[in-house]
């Protein structure tokens, strides 16, 4: 397979296309408020959207047995930023949290639920690296299966650049702490309250090389979470897993539930909250004041659904 063709002014491309996007109204941005927590050693942001609460459902089939709308089929081209030949298309999320945020989508239907192809790591890289030859940074996330936030079918990747993801950071008591988790998982893969597998990468490594280094990092989470199954290395994932990429390394972590509940000082349940691969970002939303106020007063409560989504860590060691 040939390898993918990124335009060179991609960041400019992408800034472009949600201005416009946003202006025609084919684009939905919610603004968020933001704080700082720390779990651990590690500053982790916590982001409050009310409105997303009133964010639109997508339609319901009209006839029986027939799919859902699929936003990357036949994209608006409003949305559509640029075809990426030889398998992807890059669409702007029409529902926005952080500003720019962009989908890499494959042009023909492929399951979300499947393991990545060498053409999915492929260009998704390749779009970090254009990022990371224009000075900035982007983040990629994953998320596969019913426990990941997976939401759509259709199989993509999503795209977060850095500097946007620190929006509102600035005002923050403890803003520049923070920093994208997945990028300190390559030093250590025991910060967190579950199990998340890490590798390096960079520019130099091939296309192949990159997607041995996903299979790795899959096959031990397989390992961590099932006992005594092979992991299988192609068509559909055995787990659900979040997958994360920056231009220097690579994280992977399986999942056992997409969130968990939060109570308050009564014992009483006030709230869920659900995770899914910006994790790995170090970043969590909440749509609801209560659950807000609850995680801000408290770092613990925001540790212990941490716990709760994933394997133990002690499983990076082999020990179950």
């Amino acid at each position: 397979m040939s390898p993918p063709i990124v335009p060179s002014n991609l960041p400019t491309l992408i800034k472009e296309a949600f201005v416009r996007a946003q202006a025609s109204g084919d684009l939905i941005y919610y603004p968020t408020q933001v704080a700082i927590l720390t779990v651990g050693s590690l500053a982790f942001q916590l982001r409050y959207s009310p409105s997303l609460a009133q964010k639109p459902k997508p339609p319901k089939p009209v006839e029986p047995n027939t799919r859902s709308f699929n936003p990357f089929e036949n994209p608006c081209p409003a949305l559509l930023v640029a075809q990426l030949p030889p398998s992807h298309r890059l669409v702007l999320n029409k529902f926005a949290i952080v500003p720019e945020h962009f989908i890499l989508a494959t042009r023909d239907f492929k399951p979300q639920s499947h393991l990545l192809e060498r053409g999915d790591i492929d260009a998704a890289y390749a779009c970090v690296q254009a990022y990371h030859s224009a000075d900035q940074e982007l983040f990629v996330f994953f998320n596969s299966g019913g426990h990941s936030g997976a939401s759509q079918p259709h199989r993509h990747l999503q795209l977060l650049p850095v500097e946007c993801m620190k929006h509102g950071l600035e005002a923050t008591k403890l803003g520049h702490e923070w920093a994208v988790l997945a990028d300190k998982l390559c030093l250590s893969e025991k910060m967190l309250p579950f199990a998340v597998f890490a590798s390096s990468i960079s520019a130099d490594m091939n296309a192949e090389e990159k997607h041995l280094a996903y299979l790795s990092l899959y096959k031990r989470a397989v390992s961590a979470t099932i006992s005594n199954v092979e992991a299988v290395m192609e068509g559909e994932a055995q787990i659900s897993y979040n997958f994360a990429m920056t231009s220097t390394c690579m994280a992977l972590c399986p999942r056992t539930a997409e969130g968990a509940p939060i109570w308050d000082d009564s014992g009483k349940e006030i709230g869920n909250v659900a995770l899914n691969g910006t994790v790995l970002a170090g970043t969590a939303l909440v749509k609801n004041k209560v659950e807000w106020d609850a995680l801000r007063a408290s770092s613990m409560i925001l540790s212990s659904v941490l716990a709760e989504i994933g394997v133990p860590p002690a499983t990076i060691n082999g020990d179950k």
